[in-house]
């Protein structure tokens, strides 16, 4: 980053002339360096509360909500009515400033994969950045953007909710010149009512979109084309069946999926025909930014993707361990168990899962229907937490082997795996960040 301490002060119309270089921006005191600025925001803890310690570290200025006798004396400060709100302010100013073209993806399901596909994508051509993470929400996005190279030539940016209005609001502070929706699952549908609701807070992300941009939409999901019609942006869809951007499975290995996408063949280091629809979305991007089919299929091929998002591991004693564990919903959950079931293991097939949150009223009879999705192929199933004991019933009445757990249990569960788990198995766990299923995948790992 490099913005002068003049032009910050020039936007809030604070009267400083010091020409001095802000080179990274920062809200945790712990992350400053020298000339940095500080922003002290107000969550758990007052931001302000800490400016003592972003002053040793380095700052040379602050932004200020509080009374102005209270602010320090040997740095710049400068006074705003919202902390938070300045420092979105300040990322749509460096944006601008900066002048990439910017993409803008968000959905259920596989956004931070696709962010990641986008990006190694779109770096075989131009100086490309991307959210770091799940960055992804008011205050994420706008670090990412601060945290852009002063090159950046494009900028790849995820866009998550759990409520609407919010993409409508990541939206216009990013005014993305291209965007994608990667599918519309049940997460946050506690907060939204129905499948429907969270279409139409996903769809929020054209409200930013450049009037003359791009829409890509997945084509096996009906809910979305209503809500397309009539877009003044051109809107693609992606899909494996019926789709202007249409992708064939060849092969789906552990390691790699191989498909064809109009003639040409592509390749992908993970696993799953649902990350080859995250590689329609890239290949879309990277054919509207004007990249050749060779560019393209490099970017896809050495992609690298953010930890915990079908990771595979190893087990002290040699098993395999798929790692999907950083979050978790019926849709996701469903895709990763069938595409773990196709795969050719040289033992027996485990599952690990984890109750999925935020489903509403509606939870217990969306954990039951994963069963569909486990058959024989899986010789155990481990189930930790609540409301997915309703999965457990379900999974007895067709005589699967299944050890159930509740939330206060997870050591158990992990020795009761750790017995069962022998050097020639392969297995899966899946569920929702808060169920902690990391810990189990670390006690696995480490001896």
């Amino acid at each position: 980053m490099e913005v002068t301490l003049k032009e910050i002060a020039t936007l809030f119309d604070v009267p400083i002339s010091e020409e001095a270089v802000v080179t990274s921006v920062e809200f945790d005191s712990r992350l400053i360096h020298a000339n940095s600025l500080f922003v002290p925001l107000k969550g758990v803890h007052d931001g302000h509360d800490f400016v003592t310690q972003a002053i040793a570290n380095g700052a040379i200025a602050t932004l200020w909500s509080k009374d102005l006798e209270t602010a320090p004396k040997n740095i710049a400060v400068i006074p705003v009515s919202d902390t938070k709100v300045a420092f979105q302010k300040l990322a749509r100013f460096y944006q601008e400033k900066v002048a990439p073209k910017v993409v803008g993806i968000t959905g259920s399901n596989g956004k931070t994969t696709t962010k990641d596909m986008t990006a190694a994508v779109l770096s075989q051509k131009f100086k490309t950045y991307k959210t770091q993470g799940n960055y992804n929400n008011d205050l994420g996005m706008p670090y990412t953007i601060l945290h852009m190279p002063s090159d950046t030539e494009m900028l790849v940016l995820e866009m998550g909710m759990d409520h609407a209005g919010e993409i409508t609001f990541l939206s216009q502070l990013a005014k993305p010149d291209a965007a994608a929706i990667t599918l519309i699952g049940e997460a946050h549908i506690e907060q939204l009512g129905s499948r429907h609701g969270i279409a139409q807070a996903k769809m929020e992300i054209v409200s930013g979109l450049a009037k003359n941009g791009l829409l890509l939409i997945p084509a096996d999901e009906p809910l979305l084309d209503p809500l397309a019609d009539n877009l003044t942006q051109e809107v693609v869809s992606f899909g494996l069946g019926q789709a202007q951007i249409h992708g064939e499975i060849l092969a789906e290995e552990k390691e790699r999926t191989r498909f064809k996408i109009a003639e040409k063949n592509y390749e992908i280091p993970v696993l799953g025909s649902y990350n080859v629809k995250n590689a329609l979305i890239a290949y879309g991007f990277g054919c509207y930014f004007g990249l050749d089919h060779e560019s393209i299929a490099k970017g896809l091929a050495h992609f690298q993707l953010t930890a915990n998002r079908t990771q595979w591991l190893k087990a002290s004693n040699g098993a395999d361990i798929l790692s999907d564990v950083y979050n978790a919903n019926p849709t996701a959950m469903k895709l990763v168990l069938d595409s773990f079931s196709k795969l050719t293991v040289a033992g027996s097939r485990l599952a690990v899962l984890a109750d999925m949150k935020e489903l509403g009223p509606d939870s217990p009879a969306m954990h039951a229907q994963i069963a569909n999705h486990i058959g024989p192929e899986y010789s155990e199933v481990f189930l930790l937490g609540e409301d997915i004991e309703s999965l457990g019933y379900a999974l007895l009445k067709k005589g699967v082997n299944v050890h159930y757990f509740s939330s206060s249990q997870k050591q158990e569960l992990i020795q009761s795996v750790k017995k069962a788990l022998r050097s020639e198995d392969s297995i899966v766990l899946k569920g929702s960040n808060a169920m902690g299923l990391s810990e189990v995948v670390d006690a696995l790992v480490v001896a």
